[in-house]
């Protein structure tokens, strides 16, 4: 994206609109992210920092926006715990929230992200919480100081794209924070599809890690999500429900 036209996140600008989510990385994955989707955030589960051959900080490049995230916590005290663990060990004030007590469609508790949302970011974290897409959950996450919300497009894992369209357009529409699709976006062209009902962002794993060329989803990715960006500045034409409309006037033109 061009920098007239910055992704703004708890005061901090963007020039890119993808995120990566790192839950299934390798080093294949973050270097086509950061050298094919350009992406500048990248997510880090705490678990991953435990191990000293698996750290994923060692492919993490640097200047790269590192965003940890609360992977594995069930409840409240949980993920609060886990997020100033992230912070020491990170340096990091982003945090992203899952709190996700369900283990078989892995469904956000946004209540418990709710109150973990209050805590963290009375404590200085630029808190982006992950959720189901509901329109007063997210006047309360607005409240509570979220710098961004995250509604899932479709369940984790699943690349089904937007099953949640119409209750994340409300969101678009009325919350006033960056509205970014976590989860469940499989192809670019629902990325595009997000973008263009002015969503702020995209964080996709699961689609660029299971493809066949990952260099090469990761590059149409960026192009997709920026192709998308573009047609929603431009505001797209009208529709029409009835009839046709010639696209050259038919003015003067005898037609027997």
């Amino acid at each position: 994206m061009s920098t007239n036209d910055p992704l703004v996140i708890g005061g901090h600008q963007f020039e890119s609109r993808f995120i990566l989510g790192s839950g299934k990385y390798s080093y294949e994955l973050i270097d086509s992210a950061v050298n094919h989707a350009k992406a500048e955030i990248i997510t880090m589960a705490l678990r991953r920092t435990s191990v000293a051959e698996e750290n994923i900080l060692n492919f993490i490049p640097q200047g790269t926006t590192i965003l940890p995230n609360t992977s594995g916590c069930t409840n409240a005290e949980e993920a609060i715990r886990m997020a100033r663990i992230a912070r020491e060990l990170s340096g990091s004030d982003f945090i992203k929230l899952e709190v996700i007590p369900d283990k078989q469609y892995l469904m956000p508790d946004n209540y418990e992200t709710l109150k973990t949302t209050e805590v963290l970011a009375k404590e200085g974290f630029i808190v982006m919480p992950y959720v189901l897409a509901d329109f007063n959950i997210a006047k309360q996450l607005v409240d509570a100081g979220a710098a961004a919300v995250m509604p899932l497009g479709a369940p984790i894992g699943t690349n089904k794209g937007l099953s949640n369209k119409d209750l994340i357009q409300i969101l678009v529409d009325e919350i006033d924070l960056p509205i970014i699709v976590d989860a469940g976006i499989g192809r670019p062209s629902q990325a595009a599809e997000a973008m263009e009902m002015g969503v702020d962002a995209i964080m996709a794993n699961t689609a660029m890690a299971t493809a066949g060329d990952i260099p090469l989803m990761a590059e149409a990715f960026h192009l997709a999500i920026e192709a998308g960006r573009k047609a929603y500045l431009a505001k797209p034409g009208r529709v029409l429900t009835k009839k046709a409309a010639p696209s050259s006037p038919l003015a003067g033109v005898s037609l027997g």
